[in-house]
């Protein structure tokens, strides 16, 4: 038996996952414990959640292997910094960063000073990491594989392809060229400086029209070899030092785009200044440029091996609108995004990679994200009597119901089914919570919450007084997977297999009227497929309220409230009390605000 431990440490979205002879027994972001957002550093509760999990000591860990390899490319990283004016701090801090790398085996043995470790540690290329992850976790057999993001030992781009149990890089493209570095700098001019406010950009473009395409190509050169370079008088990565914090808490990342972005743009927006037509142009011309890049590097790949079989991974890998105009844009049909397409997933890659390296037996497939912890029935009873209960006894203006599966009023699961999907018609808003913790950043029905598609006012309810966040972003629908075609615009049959929500697709123009809260501005929607042998009770759930309204879907956004993903009952509790949701389900129980 081979346990390998896979982490992505010293980076955004510090993460750890379990693997036991090539199957994927768990995955857990450190955010999600410590309760930081894409929380950084050495992945230590992680760790040990997934050795919990598992119910296994340090000890029995044969590998660990880490998603970046500091000996990779060093003659390229020595001769860029002789010949290139590269800031001195910058060298600093990232030999620091490496470092740490280097030494990790020590910090294990810091963090675990009573345990004997006898696993071997293996580093892994940041993008082969990626790649891995995306490919040997896909249903294909061979496949053509792209990793597009920010950097990672000197690179921000991969390709090659996958086949059997091997795994080549065709080529890559080396820092200082990134289109994860371009979008970084355009959401950052917007006003939105935190890690991660990415997808803010995205969810803003269809409120734009792409009128700075001239500005766009000024930043971005296209290459008739599916390559890219920008225009680094535009960018700072190269000349001055950029705050970068990626340990200890919440990662830091300075400014990247230049002086020279006024010239082009004008004045960057401040973090809480009025949103104005600009500024959604910017954000819609900045994601057409992005497509334009993405793919021209497409198309590209699909000339060196001509298989019609896509795998995405890296942080762009989570630009859902782009992921969804993969069919319409490049010969590819069957596309497969995994669901922590970002660092996170490199946990994962960087152990799959080994264990096929070290083995002739394939991985399954990955079917679902349900890889986090869960909670038995008995676990949220004691809860209930204690948290719960203490909570009603010292706060008189907190009233509420609890039902459970069995009473009187719900004597088994369908009737439970039914009493959600009745209050969701009723416009209630509920927390979901159930099963296994979903793996990645998005919340796929066992820690979301959900509510009626149809209610026009929904969008704004959930916005201003539950996520308390800005009013443009968007809500995703969990969909029947046998009823897509009928409300999504596709190219092939086998776009409609997106368990992930990593796709946005049109709706049908003469749905979108039915279900307004799910269709973005430009009528589409960030599609999560749902099926029965998947998803369980949340495709029962979803099921149930179709047969009742004839709309199959339900809105699901995450479960959170300006914080990583619940985790725990506690959180869910937490979030539940201090919000204006009307319900939380925990399992078989229901707790009703009266």
């Amino acid at each position: 038996m081979t346990y390998i431990l896979g982490i992505n440490a010293y980076h955004a979205d510090a993460s750890a996952s379990l693997i036991r002879d090539g199957k994927v027994l768990n995955a857990c972001e450190e955010e999600r414990i410590r309760r930081i957002k894409h929380c950084t550093g050495f992945p230590l509760e992680s760790i040990k959640w997934c050795m919990r999990d598992a119910g296994i000591s340090i000890d029995k860990i044969n590998y660990i292997t880490i998603n970046s390899d500091p000996q990779k490319h060093l003659y390229r990283k020595l001769f860029y910094t002789l010949s290139s004016k590269i800031n001195s701090k910058f060298l600093i801090e990232k030999f620091k960063n490496k470092q740490k790398r280097s030494s990790i085996k020590n910090t294990f043995h810091k963090n675990f000073p009573d345990s004997q470790i006898k696993a071997k540690f293996v580093f892994i290329d940041h993008h082969l990491s990626h790649l891995a992850s995306a490919y040997y976790l896909s249903p294909f057999d061979k496949s053509t594989v792209v990793s597009v993001d920010g950097f990672g030992d000197f690179a921000s781009t991969a390709w090659g392809l996958g086949e059997g149990q091997s795994l080549k890089i065709n080529d890559k493209i080396f820092f200082p060229h990134s289109l994860g570095i371009f979008y970084t700098a355009i959401t950052q001019f917007l006003g939105f400086p935190n890690y991660g406010d990415e997808y803010k950009v995205m969810g803003l473009a269809p409120y734009g029209k792409p009128k700075y395409m001239n500005e766009m190509r000024e930043l971005v050169k296209l290459l008739s070899n599916g390559k890219f370079i920008l225009n680094l008088n535009y960018f700072l990565h190269t000349k001055e030092f950029i705050p970068i914090k990626w340990d200890k808490g919440a990662p830091i990342l300075g400014n990247h785009y230049s002086n020279h972005f006024f010239k082009l743009f004008g004045m960057p927006r401040k973090k809480n200044e009025q949103l104005t037509q600009k500024h959604k142009d910017i954000a819609s011309s900045a994601q057409f440029m992005y497509e334009e890049s993405f793919f021209n590097l497409l198309n590209h790949t699909y000339k060196l091996h001509g298989s019609e079989n896509l795998c995405i991974a890296g942080g762009c890998g989570a630009n859902s609108v782009a992921n969804g105009k993969i069919s319409q844009r490049t010969p590819f049909k069957n596309i497969f995004v995994q669901p922590a397409a970002g660092d996170a997933g490199g946990a994962i890659g960087s152990a799959l990679e080994l264990w096929h390296n070290i083995s002739k037996e394939r991985c399954s497939p990955l079917r679902s994200s349900y890889l986090g912890h869960s909670y038995k029935n008995n676990q949220v009873e004691e809860f209930i009597n204690t948290r719960v209960s203490k909570e009603l006894k010292n706060n008189k203006n907190f009233n509420i119901e609890i039902f459970s599966i069995g009473d009187k009023l719900i004597p088994t699961e369908k009737d439970l089914l039914f009493f959600i999907s009745e209050l969701l018609t009723k416009g209630n808003v509920i927390g979901w919570f159930q099963g296994r913790m979903e793996w990645g950043p998005r919340a796929l029905g066992h820690r979301s919450i959900i509510s009626d598609p149809r209610n026009s006012n929904m969008q704004e309810i959930l916005n201003k007084k539950i996520k308390k966040r800005e009013s443009f972003r968007p809500f995703a629908p969990s969909v029947l997977k046998e009823e897509v075609k009928d409300w999504f615009e596709m190219s092939y049959q086998s776009d409609n297999n997106v368990p992930f929500m990593m796709k946005v697709y049109p709706i049908k123009i003469d749905k979108r009227k039915l279900i307004p809260a799910v269709c973005h501005v430009d009528g589409t929607g960030r599609l999560q497929t749902v099926t029965k042998e998947e998803n369980g009770r949340y495709y029962r759930l979803i099921k149930t309220f179709f047969e009742l309204t004839k709309v199959p879907m339900i809105l699901n956004t995450s479960f959170n409230e300006n914080e990583p993903i619940v985790s725990t009952i506690d959180e869910a509790f937490d979030c539940f009390a201090r919000t204006k949701m009307d319900a939380l389900v925990i399992e078989d129980k229901i707790l009703l605000r009266k």
